[in-house]
């Protein structure tokens, strides 16, 4: 079997993880294309490795054991990445993505370049407390 087999499927994955992360809200989807980005990686360790040992007769076979080494570090980032995001979903009843960076900002409370000089008076001294 040709290199180019392994190498172009990885290159499909690994594109197709890429755009899930840049293009969905949800973090649970978000986690599951980050996975489907590392199973990239693990194919094209498996593959360049068969590849290499045709070639110089190696029976090392460092890119499997690369690749069990990241699933181990896939499997314990998806554990602590559930947890965050179930964290995160008691506490705030979503796992939207743009709605938890919404939440994060704050409103808009008028600050120094905003309308209501008062508003921005309560948060300089609330500010003053939580420093003191």
């Amino acid at each position: 079997m040709h290199l180019a087999y392994p190498a172009v499927l990885s290159a499909l994955l690994f594109c197709t993880g890429l755009y899930g992360v840049l293009a969905r809200r949800n973090a649970i989807l978000v986690l599951m294309s980050v996975e489907l980005m590392l199973n990239a990686v693990n194919l094209n360790l498996v593959a360049f490795d068969v590849w290499l040992s045709k070639t110089a007769q190696d029976t090392l076979h460092s890119g499997q054991a690369l690749t069990l080494f990241t699933i181990a570090i896939a499997a314990a980032e998806i554990g602590i990445g559930l947890a965050i995001v179930l964290a995160v979903y008691r506490n705030s009843g979503t796992s939207d993505i743009d709605r938890l960076r919404d939440t994060a900002e704050g409103p808009d409370t008028g600050g120094p370049d905003g309308d209501d000089p008062e508003a921005a008076a309560v948060t300089a001294d609330e500010k003053a407390e939580a420093t003191a």
